[in-house]
């Protein structure tokens, strides 16, 4: 199983858009989150650090400039998805990588609180 270590920068930048309501709400995150070609797209008019800002996790042992580098995305290159950021807690906790998982989940209830999402 891959390791990953939480990317700060993309935490941050997460964070960063939350705070200037650059968020969807609703969205199914199967639909949404960019594909290879939507990926190669955002590539063409963007370096690998705008990317790689767009996960938070990095992949331990990948190149630096590679996809396979980037991992847990949690929004469609222009705004945050909670959707994203509910895949990335679940995914990150079942496969035990705590650090982004908890990071997501930060993000999560701080989104939801910018938002006026109240339990």
């Amino acid at each position: 199983m891959a390791k990953y270590h939480l990317n700060a920068a993309a935490v941050e930048f997460a964070r960063g858009l939350i705070d200037a309501r650059q968020y969807v709400l609703d969205s199914d995150w199967g639909e949404v989150q960019p594909d290879a070609a939507a990926q190669n797209s955002y590539l063409e008019s963007h370096d690998w650090d705008e990317y790689s800002r767009w996960h938070l996790g990095l992949t331990d042992g990948a190149v630096d400039g590679t996809k396979a580098r980037y991992a847990f995305g949690y929004g469609d290159f222009r705004r945050v998805h909670r959707t994203g950021l509910i895949a990335c807690v679940f995914r990150a906790s079942q496969w035990r990588h705590k650090a982004v998982e908890l990071a997501a989940h930060d993000l999560l209830q701080h989104l939801d609180a910018t938002a006026g999402i109240t339990p």
